[in-house]
């Protein structure tokens, strides 16, 4: 075989890898475990582009070298086959989503397996699969039978904390739950009907239904996560997003917040990454103070004496607004009160003079995403309440604004403004006029703010005047816990979870309702035994007339007898948050994962993902993981023990420029040199038409119907139309999309596996650029030419090698190894092309060289390499072989080459061996006849020897 015929040779060993489960592993082995796993794709119609497959090059590459290294090692992959997406198809075709999804998938696994991916298909999972989300199901009833046990810092079964209001009611029940749960004895506990009593452990379990803010989007007729929404609108359909008060079931993963918080201090993930987790989950310390109503318009009461009765009990929540704050040693400094838009008490407190102005502000409040309010730091607005509170602390009267950068989900809903401490309030107090007092002795009176934990003491700061930072914040949360008026918290910015979509395309909650004896509906799930659940059929994937989300629109489907199931399905992040468990033992049909395959695999060893999904599926998945520990499901407290992001390839866009007109019936393409010369505008157009840069003007005449480009006219330079370059996304709406299957048609997969590991670090952005994959292919040749002569001549000799050729190799398996080990896997495609080359130069063909050369690049380049294992005589896979191990006599240089300076300048380089002493060198380069004829006759006044270094002659 003359040439490399990689379409061939890599069909042939793509069969074989299949027909003899090559990768197929097994849940118990003599050799160590490793757990390698991608994020799983959303299976989109559009398949692959070259940017996807990046991760999942760099993940196979170190499943194959662990496995050379002697490790039984689980690869898996599958499909999060549920979403927006799928459905959003079905109503545009009136086809299920389980058609076009699978025909999706069908495309994913043949561009997958065209790249020789190392995966064990047999393990696949998709979450859209009955037999899949029966388990999701599954876990849901596991949350909703359990609370969680402040004292005992776990997830715990209903029936402990059932257990509990039997003997003693709430009192010493340390957990969180609704913020409405009434305190309640024994003996009440005891008296009430079972429904009261069930009704009452809805309040503490860890999922629950409760009223929320939502992104609605109406024309979806969905709630949106806040990944789904952008600038106001849906990603999918850039359609309006509002927020919207409504009933939603919720996950309380707030519950975990300290874990998730201290679990970070035990993982191996970026910096970065943790930061983003800990940033969204957000602990802060301080205290909660409630501003009491002033419901008769009086103020400037004398310190402490508005509530001289509260320690009798707490005031209703009615009559104040409790405000969680870090900073509460600044409480002299505040002028005012911000409430979100969404509190429960805009409408309560609003006077019939402000109703009007709150009425526009709300209105506007909920065409924007929460992110979008939070992120906008600069706009200030808001709207006047009318209402006031009373600082308990100086009696004075605070007027109660609403702006809709106080979110009602984090602390209360409430921010007590402090405007000479804090920019934000400064800027609200600015625009509206709102007096700013300074209670510091270091107060500045411009925009930048003093800083009370550093020099300053309190002034006009009452009962904490002379007072530091420290000793006023615990005289005042003491006050405030003696008065009964706050206390000391610890708060977190993270918020439970939405769990409900008004969707089709997910997973049925198992959950039916039944009334009450007052005619409510109350939750309750379906047993163990009749899950699943599955999807019903519709007649539309659209809510019903009367809004109702989809699933309304199943006719008979209901619980027993005629028990309504709930009608809105699972979040797409549901089934993501376990499904690693789920490869451990996926054809299982008891259980979601035998306890066995658990204790095996125990937890994912090699994460490989994108960072997008740092404070979604990352988070979520943490939050169940913990909860299955808790429930003694599993054996690990961390899915994730080392995390990866990779990089984004970026797309290198194209572009022609055509002169503006009036009339673009016959439009003018003008080339890149020339726009100058024109007034012209940039227009993408489809890199896969385009060569170095030049573009194929025929092929872009028949495409491009849609501007006319069959009647245009083109200004060409030297006869070639030269189009313009930029680097950015990688999208369709770029036309700079590169389909893998082109790539590997042309060049072959081997090729663009490692020419996507050439391109630069794998965490780092890249561009792509399609002409520079020929360097790779050339590489991918000439490592071919060390096996076979241009004439297909054999050329593998079975000779003993020589040192030096020793030494290539060894050099290079030590490199390889340090490489793989710390995932640069760039680094290592250019140890393999220097390797290659000097092996050419020397012109080795020992086959104790290249065999061990052959297992080396086997991870990167596994077709070729599968083919030129099997020539060399070898029997089965070289994916069985073992990772060649490199030895120290032949990766240290017996000889080092000198710099010889003269007067600080190098004018020879002289080799000697590493074991020739100071004053033999020095004699060496005395007696050498080009030190000599740059030394001119001159005596050498020294001369420096610097081991391994450098020798310096001074003249």
């Amino acid at each position: 075989m003359s040439e490399y015929n990689h379409r061939e040779i890599e069909k042939k060993w793509q069969a074989y890898w299949e027909d003899n489960q090559v990768f197929k592993v097994e849940n118990q082995s003599e050799l160590p475990k490793y757990y390698v796993l991608d994020m799983f794709p959303y299976p989109s119609g559009a398949g692959l582009h070259v940017g996807h497959p990046l991760g999942y090059i760099a993940s196979d590459i170190y499943s194959r070298y662990k496995r050379l290294k002697g490790f039984n090692v689980l690869h898996p992959m599958g499909f999060d086959s549920f979403g927006l997406p799928a459905e959003q198809y079905a109503i545009q075709t009136g086809v299920h989503p389980a058609v076009n999804t699978k025909q999706n998938i069908a495309r994913y696994i043949e561009q997958l397996k065209n790249l020789g991916f190392s995966y064990d298909w047999s393990r696949e999972v998709r979450t859209s699969d009955p037999s899949y989300y029966k388990w999701t199901q599954w876990i849901f009833t596991e949350l909703f039978q359990s609370w969680y046990n402040n004292d005992t810092n776990q997830a715990e079964k209903i029936e402990t904390l059932v257990a509990a209001f039997e003997n003693n009611g709430n009192k010493n029940v340390n957990a969180p739950c609704d913020e409405d749960t009434p305190a309640f004895s024994a003996e009440e506990w005891n008296s009430w009907p079972e429904e009261e009593k069930y009704r009452m452990t809805l309040k503490y379990r860890l999922t629950y239904v409760a009223d929320a803010t939502v992104n609605w989007c109406p024309e979806l007729g969905s709630v949106l996560s806040n990944d789904e929404v952008k600038d106001g609108v849906s990603e999918r359909g850039g359609y309006p997003v509002i927020q919207k008060l409504m009933r939603q079931w919720m996950m309380r993963i707030t519950a975990y917040a300290q874990r998730l918080l201290d679990g970070l201090d035990t993982i191996d993930w970026t910096d970065s990454l943790k930061e983003q987790q800990r940033n969204w989950i957000g602990r802060s310390v301080g205290a909660l103070v409630r501003f009491e109503i002033d419901q008769n318009g009086e103020g400037n009461r004398e310190e402490g004496e508005k509530l001289s009765d509260a320690s009798a009990g707490v005031p209703s929540s009615s009559s104040f607004i409790e405000v969680f704050t870090t900073r509460v040693d600044t409480i002299y400094g505040v002028t005012f009160m911000v409430i979100a838009p969404e509190h429960e008490l805009v409408d309560v407190i609003t006077t019939q003079a402000q109703r009007a102005e709150i009425d526009v502000y709300l209105d506007n409040t909920r065409k924007k995403s929460e992110r979008d309010r939070v992120s906008d730091v600069k706009t200030v607005s808001g709207a006047f309440t009318g209402a006031y509170v009373i600082n308990p602390f100086n009696g004075e009267r605070v007027p109660v604004y609403i702006a809709d950068y106080v979110l009602a989900g984090y602390g209360t809903g409430a921010v007590m403004a402090v405007p000479s401490g804090d920019q934000r309030d400064w800027n609200f107090a600015r625009h509206f006029n709102l007096p700013i007092i300074p209670i510091l002795d270091a107060q500045k009176d411009t925009e930048e703010q003093a800083d009370p934990t550093k020099e300053g003491r309190y002034i006009n700061s009452g009962m904490i005047n002379g007072m530091t930072f420290h000793e006023a914040n615990k005289v005042l949360i003491d006050f405030l816990e003696e008065k009964n008026i706050g206390k000391g918290k610890v708060n977190y910015r993270l918020r439970d979870a939405v769990f409900g979509r008004q969707r089709y395309w997910g997973e049925p909650v198992p959950v039916y309702y039944k009334n009450d004896s007052n005619g409510q509906p109350l939750p309750y799930l379906l047993d163990a035994n009749e899950l699943p659940l599955n999807l019903p059929d519709v007649d539309k994937y659209l809510p019903t007339e009367t809004g109702e989300p989809p699933l309304g629109r199943a006719e008979g489907w209901a619980h027993g007898s005629g028990n309504s199931y709930e009608l809105s399905t699972m979040p797409g992040w549901a089934g993501s948050s376990w499904y690693w468990y789920r490869y451990m033992d996926s054809k299982n049909e008891n259980e979601f994962a035998s306890r066995d395959a658990i204790d095996y695999w125990k937890a994912v060893d090699l994460y490989i993902g994108g960072t997008e999904h740092a404070t979604g599926h990352l988070l979520y998945s943490r939050f169940w993981n913990k909860f299955l520990k808790d429930r003694g499901f599993v054996p690990e407290e961390e899915p994730f023990k080392k995390l990866i992001n990779q990089g984004m390839i970026q797309g290198r866009s194209n572009f022609v420029f055509r002169v503006k007109s009036d009339d673009y019936s016959k439009p003018v393409f003008v080339s890149a040199g020339l726009k100058s010369q024109y007034n012209v505008s940039a227009l993408h157009v489809d890199v896969n038409i385009v060569e170095n840069d030049i573009l194929d003007v025929e092929k872009f005449k028949a495409t491009r119907l849609d501007i006319g480009a069959a009647q245009a006219e083109f200004i060409l330079e030297d006869g070639k139309y030269h189009c313009g370059v930029e680097v950015e996304k990688m999208s369709k709406s770029k036309f700079n999309v590169v389909n893998p299957d082109d790539i590997v048609e042309r060049y072959g997969a081997d090729t663009l596996r490692l020419y996507e590991m050439f391109l630069g670090p794998l965490e780092q952005a890249k561009p792509w650029n399609t002409n520079g994959i020929d360097g790779t292919y050339r590489f991918i040749r000439k490592f071919w030419r060390l096996f076979y002569s241009e004439t297909g001549q054999w050329l593998v000799k079975d000779e003993a090698a020589k040192e030096e050729e020793l030494k290539v190799l060894h050099k290079t398996i030590k490199k390889i190894e340090e490489d793989i080990e710390h995932f640069s896997f760039n680094t290592a495609v250019s140890a393999f092309m220097v390797c290659v080359n000097e092996l050419g130069a020397l012109k080795c063909h020992k086959k104790e060289i290249l065999e061990q050369l052959v297992i080396l690049l086997s991870a990167y380049a596994p077709h070729i390499t599968e083919e030129l294992w099997a020539a060399l005589g070898n029997e089965g896979s070289v994916s069985k072989a073992a990772f060649p191990k490199w030895e120290q006599k032949y990766v240290v240089d017996a000889i080092f080459e000198y710099p010889v300076q003269i007067n600080g300048k190098v004018r020879v380089t002289l080799p000697f061996a590493l074991d020739t002493s100071s004053s033999d060198i020095e004699k060496e380069v005395l007696s050498n006849e080009t030190v000599i004829k740059w030394m001119e006759g001159k005596a050498a006044k020294k001369v420096i020897v610097v081991p391994k270094r450098i020798v310096n002659v001074v003249i």
